[in-house]
């Protein structure tokens, strides 16, 4: 049996029990929200995690980092690096999207150190190989090629997969109607698109979906359904394309679901801010409350270099929306491959954009952790502020730059500091109220 059948069975396993405790939630209650698809725990049957997670309803919102090397930076000693500063950073979930080097070597060494549900994009691998070994443009992927690929990703303990089931032939006739200014932006939605035209015939995810479900349903992946439409500006968000291709997705999470296979729902992308809450209500209608995996989203195009910090932005409005998954956006975005302090920063503005979301949404312990801040502060107790940042190593680094660690006070203030103006304060309203009552 899957996750998702001994779930809807009302059986509690050890990962399940665990996952719900992690999250404050009673393990029956959490079992039968896998068991109707609002809760994904994705937790391949070949790997035993360290650092297991869910994503859904009711539960705090998960930041996912994207790792991989590409054709210019094959290097995985790199990749490897830049996962464990994101996992220290706080990351719950990484995907491998390398494309560079010896892909499936990558791909295991990063398996072998990543103790948190691990994704890919198997047609990365299946495209690269058509390409560099086989000497042929893409359009002449094999089929069978691809699904070698993803069983074989299945077998060495992948626990999520993005694919894109949705871009089909009819989705496509929606570019004929509207073009858009930014055309298919996602890598792996492009590579389905440029198939299906050059051999006018159906997306080949889309016509084999049951042989999907059977190697997901075998191995136990979480299909995570790709946005192959999602819009790369603002200009192109919320189209009837992107919006056809949700409507197919939520037709295929009803298929895996009733095949006993967990799915995720991934989502765009550059939006507007004022379409990000109908983006996330949209999802939630048309995919039957599946989990919500956003990219960003991005409310402006503009912020090349600080695409983190629009990205924080659009993944704060998303989550508190209901978007229950964000995957991370660095400052080299749309610029370069991520460097290290790339990775970082991306996890930890990531994280405050979850965390702002999590007050929202009542997630337990979410709002607690902000009044400990606001007492630490009240009482000037610097290495408890510093214990409970969201980034404790930034926190110290400022507090030891500004040549007062050791004060009462920071160096932005120092005797002017308003908190010790206060508290003078209300000593003197105190001293004049005990005053008064001794005179009555």
């Amino acid at each position: 049996m899957t996750i998702k059948d001994e779930a809807k069975q009302g059986i509690i396993s050890p990962i399940i029990e665990r996952c719900a405790l992690d999250e404050g939630l009673d393990p029956e209650t959490f079992a039968q929200a896998i068991g109707t698809g609002q809760i994904a725990m994705p937790h391949n049957r070949h790997v035993e995690l360290s650092r297991p997670m869910a994503v859904g309803k009711g539960l705090s919102t998960k930041v996912n980092a994207n790792l991989g090397t590409s054709k210019d930076h094959p290097e995985i000693e790199g990749e490897l690096k830049k996962l464990k500063v994101a996992l220290a950073a706080g990351a719950h979930a990484i995907m491998d999207l390398s494309t560079g080097g010896p892909i499936k070597e990558i791909r295991q060494a990063i398996r072998q150190a990543c103790p948190v549900p691990l994704g890919t994009v198997p047609i990365y691998q299946a495209v690269v190989e058509t390409v560099e070994q086989k000497k042929r443009p893409v359009y002449e992927m094999a089929i069978d090629d691809l699904f070698k690929v993803i069983e074989e990703q299945a077998i060495e303990g992948v626990d999520f997969m993005t694919l894109h089931c949705g871009v089909t032939l009819e989705t496509a006739e929606h570019f004929q109607t509207r073009e858009r200014l930014m055309g298919v932006v996602s890598r792996g939605g492009s590579f389905i698109l440029e198939w299906m035209m050059y051999n006018n015939r159906e997306n080949p995810l889309f016509e084999h979906f049951d042989d999907l479900l059977s190697i997901a349903r075998e191995h136990e992946i979480t299909l995570s359904l790709g946005d192959g439409l999602r819009p790369g500006c603002l200009a192109d968000a919320t189209d009837s394309a992107q919006i056809h291709e949700l409507i197919v997705l939520g037709e295929l999470t009803l298929r895996a679901w009733d095949a006993g296979v967990q799915v995720i729902v991934e989502g765009p992308g550059h939006i507007p801010m004022d379409q990000i809450a109908t983006n996330i209500s949209l999802e939630k209608s048309l995919c039957h409350g599946a989990p919500f995996y956003v990219l960003g989203p991005l409310p402006t195009d503009i912020a090349s270099g600080y695409d983190h910090i629009s990205s924080a932005i659009g993944g704060a409005i998303a989550a508190a929306s209901g978007a229950d998954f964000l995957c991370y956006v660095t400052p080299a975005e749309h610029l370069r491959l991520p460097s290290i302090e790339d990775v970082k920063e991306g996890v930890i503005a990531t994280r405050i954009a979850a965390h702002v979301a999590d007050i929202v949404k009542g997630v337990p312990g979410a709002m607690e952790k902000d009044l400990k801040m606001a007492e630490a502060r009240r009482h000037l107790d610097w290495k408890t502020q510093i214990d409970l940042s969201i980034d404790p190593e930034k926190a110290r680094l400022y507090r030891d730059e500004g040549g007062a660690y050791h004060g009462p006070t920071c160096t932005m203030c120092g005797d002017y500091c308003a908190i010790k103006a206060y508290q003078r304060a209300m000593k003197a309203i105190r001293r004049r109220q005990k005053k008064d009552n001794k005179t009555l």
